[in-house]
């Protein structure tokens, strides 16, 4: 993943999107969707926070769609965020702010207080309910007033346990085949980070603060819409799913 020049940071963001699409093959019809929401709802130069940006997936097509956009990442992960640094140096479009977000005062990082949009993918799954409501709660008050928030994440409907079973059944099968056909899991990615002579230290420094996989909660999107309603939005829904995942919109 080097070259003689230094990192390819290209190289990492290919392999990580490749390695996140082996688990969500749908991923960029979700990214699209949301974009979408985000022109009908806010225009095309909207001040955008990426909440827990890791490489700044988000960020990327974000920018490419809306070249007039701003965005402001944030997340803890030493090693992503050396991915975003490097993928973003020189754009001036572009903030990236480590900050803990459950740490109460993470907002005063920020380098601004009200944004238009808030969008977040497969991140926040990490967190358990109670602390991710109060982090809807502190989303909420940056969001300028018709500004919209968006999460797309794994969203678990436990009252149908048998689809449940089945999706996940045909889905890990799918998996297993492309891992045959030479796909990379996240543990695998993760091994050739810490191999990397820039990535090795930010790596070591990144399992330090979550340890092989952060085991949070997975409540259903309904949960999401009713926690971000009375969290301070006045409109909440699913705007998008597969059989796995949901993308909830809320709109202050």
């Amino acid at each position: 993943m080097t070259t003689s020049a230094g990192t390819d940071w290209a190289a990492w963001q290919e392999s990580w999107d490749r390695q996140q699409e082996w688990y969500m093959p749908d991923r960029e019809e979700r990214f699209a969707v949301m974009l979408d929401l985000v022109e009908a709802l806010v225009g095309t130069a909207p001040r955008v926070l990426d909440l827990a940006c890791g490489t700044g997936s988000i960020t990327a097509r974000l920018l490419r769609r809306f070249p007039e956009a701003t965005s402001t990442g944030v997340d803890l992960d030493p090693a992503l965020l050396a991915i975003a640094h490097g993928t973003f140096e020189g754009d001036d479009r572009v903030s990236l702010v480590t900050a803990d977000l459950t740490d109460p005062d993470w907002r005063t990082r920020l380098p601004y207080d009200s944004y238009d949009a808030v969008l977040t993918a497969t991140a926040l799954h990490w967190l358990h309910t109670e602390p991710l409501a109060a982090l809807y709660g502190q989303v909420a008050e940056l969001v300028r007033d018709g500004g919209v928030f968006m999460n797309a994440d794994h969203m678990i409907d436990e009252t149908t346990p048998r689809i449940n079973a089945g999706e996940r059944a045909r889905r890990h099968a799918r998996m297993d085949q492309a891992k045959r056909e030479g796909a990379l899991d996240w543990a695998e990615w993760w091994q050739l980070a810490a191999q990397d002579p820039v990535l090795a230290e930010p790596t070591a420094r990144r399992f330090e603060i979550y340890g092989e996989h952060a085991d949070g909660d997975a409540p259903s999107a309904g949960w999401h819409a009713r926690t971000l309603l009375a969290r301070g939005f006045g409109e909440a829904r699913t705007v998008w799913a597969s059989p796995s995942d949901s993308l909830v919109l809320a709109v202050k």
